[in-house]
């Protein structure tokens, strides 16, 4: 279950990369300056990097970690 869980969570965030529905939108500002296509990037960013973070604390091998 853990590996179809966990290629199935990277599969979501490469979808949802893709953003072709901000593409013709430049309203509404986010903050009142900010393009909502780069406001929805930023907090994609944010989104990726817990997701790497995760990625390595649970999955990570545990045989790289062995001091010889």
């Amino acid at each position: 279950m853990k590996p179809a869980l966990v290629v199935l969570t990277i599969a979501v965030v490469y979808i949802l990369h893709q953003d072709w529905w901000n593409w013709t939108a430049a309203h509404p500002l986010a903050f009142g300056f900010l393009p909502i296509g780069l406001w929805y990037h930023a907090l994609y960013t944010i989104a990726a990097a817990f997701l790497m973070v995760a990625l390595v604390r649970w999955c990570w091998p545990t045989g790289l970690e062995r001091d010889e």
